[in-house]
């Protein structure tokens, strides 16, 4: 599946936004991807995770690891399309952990995924949490990549990149035109 296609997909399901975002990494812009959009449509889904799982396929994950709330049905239906179990990391008092049972082992691969990567701080959290299990981190996968180069110390692929621009508050023209941000993501208010 080509770039082409994954944004066709994105928009005929509602998920590409035009306005005014506050990112959860802090930073405004006046687009946004509101995966869970496309999430919600397992049939839709499905055909997306694949099309990501295919890029590390070679690499034969054991697991494959999301963060909450962004990574976790990523994981789910990237792991079902590489044959791996699927676990997803969550923020306990601030601090991402494994819970609810779920553990890795310490020869296992495992593919950290995302819906959208900016900045890759929860992803780099997952990492952290995955590598103090003993695992081998074998690489970050996201339906898009929002960074303008790669955050992590691992490889790192996407379906699709995004070139939105990005603007700290104190910067931002939407802001100077009287527009109030609108954060649409998993750390803030649910706007959309």
């Amino acid at each position: 599946m080509d770039q082409e296609a994954v944004i066709n997909h994105l928009k005929e399901c509602g998920a590409f936004l035009e306005g005014h975002f506050l990112l959860s990494s802090g930073l405004h812009s006046p687009a946004y991807i509101q995966c869970a959009l496309l999430l919600q449509q397992p049939g839709r889904a499905g055909l997306v995770c694949a099309a990501l799982a295919e890029l590390w396929q070679d690499e034969s994950p054991d697991v494959v690891v999301g963060p909450a709330l962004g990574g976790i049905l990523v994981a789910y239906e990237v792991g079902r399309a590489l044959g791996a179990r699927a676990l997803f990391t969550e923020r306990v008092d601030g601090v991402m952990t494994l819970r609810r049972g779920f553990f890795l082992e310490p020869n296992e691969k495992v593919l950290v995924t995302e819906d959208i990567v900016t900045t890759g701080k929860s992803a780099k959290e997952a990492i952290e949490v995955v590598r103090a299990s003993g695992a081998t981190v074998i690489g970050v996968a996201s339906i898009g990549d929002r960074s303008k180069e790669n955050p992590f110390d691992v490889p790192f692929r996407a379906l699709i990149k995004l070139d939105f621009p990005t603007y700290g508050a104190e910067e931002c023209p939407l802001c100077a035109e009287g527009g109030t941000a609108v954060k649409p993501g998993s750390r803030g208010l649910a706007a959309s």
